[in-house]
């Protein structure tokens, strides 16, 4: 054990980490090994207190989640050398893992999963039976139709990795003191911190929370509430059993899905922990309204079997010999939980120079690789890849306790829930943060979730399969999509897009700000414009769409899961530059309708003098004007491509705008649209989106954003110089577009796209979104692919489930815009539609 020093040691740092679990040490070791000085780790009683100590220790390069994986990837390899690198030992055991399918459905996953894995360098196999058992001899094999092979996965020591990190972390001159409690935060004017404790006060130009499930408490020293609730874990430990003792080789992990456990080799034992039920499972909710208590750092809760016991059977039929172990022990432990089971990782919008990494479930498997992705992010400014499903932005007002009690409790009970595509999950729904037509339309529709918000997906009519089906395949929503596509390009259809970000800017210095911020022209008064925000590397960090609604003010608006994320963003700017503007996050005081379709016109003309003739309201311009009497920003702009408006509006104006359009589209048979039927149509035109097309892993140009890019432009937006290096050097892959022939199954995202070379069959790239194209009746998908195979009429494979579909690279877009197709019609040409 070591010694502890209660110094300060200095009082003054780079950066202060608070918390020494494996989490908070990682990030130390690797500032300190980056390069920075004065990095010092704050701890209250000793390393490893609080959730790290008791963990299970479980490694495993499996992640569903695409760039996920490679936070497990950078852990794997860097445990592996560990030991050599400090010369202190981490007991990393590495016998593999092996996730058991005992269902049809399983094995569609573990098919699913293997197409969004087939394009990262990682080991994973869809295994036989027979190899299942020939790795893990024990198994009772009645009722498993495959498995899930992760031949570099195991299980770490907990305590030997974090104290093997903190040597490294001292090694490259961090300091780690401890104990030494945090008692107060102070922010001072400049965005540095005064960090105080028993033993002093620490000057900080940054913090880093990485408290566990004390992290709620450092929060709240700074008026934020985390979202975190402490979870009950159990594993339980059996004494030697003879037939694991009489083995040659370690028995790999064995994750039994159906029966919601994990089960590995200890010593000559066995270790086994399961995960119950959402109605079964315990939080410590004592600890979300009263703090942790003084003094709990490495205790442990009262175990209770009988809450497991479910598990324990299962466990017992699919490995027989458990019957006959003794317990030796059961630790039920504190595990930090967020809503939705990933980590907060990151700078969090609203308070300067504070960043989180919090509410790890899984922290020994992440520890490694979030420590390199945080450090990099401090070091450079802009986060080495994209990770927003870990933002901690993602996050707001609307996120009560409530809500985090009921999505921790579901999280944790569907721990091992099969995981579908457009997946949802409907605990702690809805929140507060409804839009204005929320009540009208609610019964009417299947809702989707989305930062907090309900948008409709699909709209149900008499004859409908109604609800949630989720499915690998075509399920009871294709055909009312097919439907609502249908009305938006032959009639008019109504969508309600209040989940956007919408944020004002004003101030002197307004114009001069989003000319450095965005790639584009800051748009004249009464035009809008389509802009990226760009890292200082090129990658674009934001799409928006920016409008000069009079001289010198602006709306922005952006998609509904980056409204704080790109709002901190913008902030930062704004107080690092010295901008005289004022911002404001407007998102839900405003509420957004969007009417599309070749009858939108007519409709909205119905409810207003102004004239929206295309001559007098062309295509990009925005305007204040009245519908029925009810004050709006209109832009005329759709995602759908098609002839539309976005109608922006007092959130309490939402339902007597949607009755009035629709009563004055009865004679042109308005309908209502959800947001799976404008995938479509945005995919048809070959729209990009945010998070799927492009993101911080890719710069505008591979992307095929040049049109909105204006290297030409006098500013010096941020990203610019490395753009046009990025452009002299020439582009090494390319978004392309492509048809598929598929059967009942269609490109999501993420698929691992092939080409049949000279030598052999191989990845060479992946999808990024997809859907059915209703227009073209076949699929359709946009990818990366490497420049050579990139042309038009190159012919590729895509996996779906498992098979290979053909594929071809067609010229983009396969439905022409409704402004180009009038440009050609002037023109005298016939636009495909």
């Amino acid at each position: 054990k070591e010694a502890s020093s209660p110094s300060l040691g200095k009082d003054r740092a780079d950066t202060v980490i608070i918390g020494g679990g494996c989490v908070g040490v990682s990030l130390a070791y690797h500032l300190a090994k980056a390069g920075l000085k004065d990095v010092v780790l704050l701890e209250k009683s000793e390393l490893t207190a609080g959730s790290t100590w008791h963990a299970a220790g479980l490694t495993t390069y499996f992640h569903p989640g695409i760039n996920l994986k490679k936070i497990h990837a950078y852990s794997i390899k860097l445990y592996e050398k560990l030991e050599e690198e400090t010369g202190q030992p981490v007991g990393f055991h590495q016998p593999g893992s092996i996730r058991i399918a005992s269902t049809p459905t399983r094995v569609d996953e573990f098919k699913y999963q293997m197409t969004r894995a087939g394009w990262h360098p990682t080991e994973q196999y869809l295994i036989t039976p027979e190899k299942v058992q020939e790795l893990f001899p024990l198994l009772n094999m009645d009722k498993v139709l495959a498995g899930l092979y992760n031949p570099g996965d195991g299980h770490i020591d907990p305590y030997s990795l974090t104290m093997a990190l903190a040597a490294g972390a001292r090694k490259y001159g961090a300091q780690l003191n401890y104990p030494v409690q945090v008692t107060n935060l102070n922010s001072q004017s400049d965005g540095t911190w005064e960090v105080e404790t028993p033993l002093g006060i620490i000057q900080a130009k940054r913090i880093v929370n990485t408290a566990g499930f004390w992290a709620r408490d450092i929060g709240k020293m700074i008026g934020l509430q985390h979202p975190l609730v402490p979870v009950h874990h159990q594993y339980v430990v059996t004494s030697t059993i003879p037939e694991v003792k009489a083995l040659k080789t370690e028995l790999p992990v064995i994750r039994d899905l159906e029966g919601s456990y994990y089960l590995r080799q200890e010593r000559d034992g066995l270790l086994f922990g399961p995960y119950e039920s959402e109605e079964k499972m315990k939080l410590q909710e004592s600890w979300v309204t009263n703090g942790v208590p003084p003094g709990f750092g490495k205790e442990l809760f009262e175990s209770d079997l009988d809450r497991i016991m479910e598990h324990i059977e299962a466990a017992m039929e699919m490995v027989p010999i458990l019957r006959k172990a003794d317990i030796v022990n059961t630790i039920a432990g504190p595990i930090t939980y967020s809503p939705d089971i990933l980590p907060m990782v990151g700078p969090h919008q609203g308070v300067r120079n504070y960043w989180v990494a919090i509410g790890f479930g899984y922290g020994i498997i992440h520890a490694g690789g979030m420590g390199k992705y945080l450090s990099d992010w401090i070091l450079k400014g802009e986060p080495p890849f994209d990770l927003i499903e870990v933002d901690p932005n993602r996050y707001g007002k609307w996120t009560t306790t409530k809500y985090t009690a009921a999505k921790a409790r579901e999280s944790y009970g569907f721990n091992n829930i099969v995981g579908y595509p457009k997946e949802e999950r409907f605990a702690g729904r809805p929140t507060e943060r409804t839009s204005g037509l929320y009540d009208l339309l609610k019964s009417r529709c299947s809702m989707g979730f989305h930062a907090g918000w309900e948008q409709p997906h699909w709209f149900y009519k008499p004859g409908d399969e109604t609800g949630y089906k989720p499915s690998f395949r075509r399920t009871n929503w294709f055909d009312p999509v097919g439907r609502e596509y249908k009305q938006v390009m032959e009639k008019v259809g109504v969508i309600d897009l209040s989940p956007f970000g919408k944020f004002k800017v004003k101030g002197t210095d307004s114009v001069k700000l989003l000319d450095h911020l965005f790639a584009n022209v800051v748009p004249k008064v009464g035009s809008t414009n389509i802009s990226h925000m760009l890292t200082p590397r090129g990658k674009v960090y934001a799409e928006l769409t920016i409008s000069q609604l009079c001289p010198g003010e602006f709306m922005l608006v952006t998609g509904s899961g980056s409204e704080l994320h790109d709002l901190r963003w913008i902030e930062e700017k704004i107080t690092r530059g010295g901008y005289k503007v004022e911002i404001e996050n407007m998102t839900d005081e405003m509420g957004v309708l969007s009417v599309a379709g070749p009858y939108a016109r007519q409709v909205l003309q119905k409810l207003t003098n102004e004239d929206l003739s295309d001559a007098s309201f062309k295509f990009l311009q925005c305007r204040q004007l009245k519908l029925s009497n009810i004050a709006v920003t209109a832009i005329r702009i759709s995602y759908t491509g098609e002839l539309g408006w976005e109608l922006y509006h007092r959130k309490q104006d939402s339902v007597p705008l949607y009755s009035a359009i629709m009563e004055a589209g009865q004679k042109e048979g308005i309908d209502d649209f959800g947001t799976y039927a404008l995938n479509v149509l945005r995919l048809e035109k070959g729209f990009r989106a945010w998070g799927a097309e492009m993101n911080c892993d890719t710069n505008p140009l591979e992307a095929g954003l040049d049109y909105f890019v204006k290297l030409n432009k006098a500013a010096d937006f941020t990203g610019k110089q490395a753009l046009k290096q990025i452009k002299e050097k020439g582009l090494k892959r390319r978004l392309v577009y492509l048809t598929l022939d598929t059967d009942n199954v269609d490109p999501e995202g993420n698929e691992s796209v092939w080409h049949n070379g000279k030598a052999r069959i191989i990845v060479i790239g992946n999808t990024t979104s997809g859907c059915f194209s209703y227009g073209a009746q076949q699929s359709l998908a946009f990818a990366y692919v490497p420049m050579e195979l990139s042309k038009v009429g190159q012919k590729l494979e895509v996996e779906l489930l498992g098979k290979n579909y053909p594929a071809t690279i067609i010229q983009e877009p396969l439905v022409l815009t409704e402004p180009t197709r009038m440009r050609l019609q002037r023109k005298g040409e016939s636009p495909k539609i």
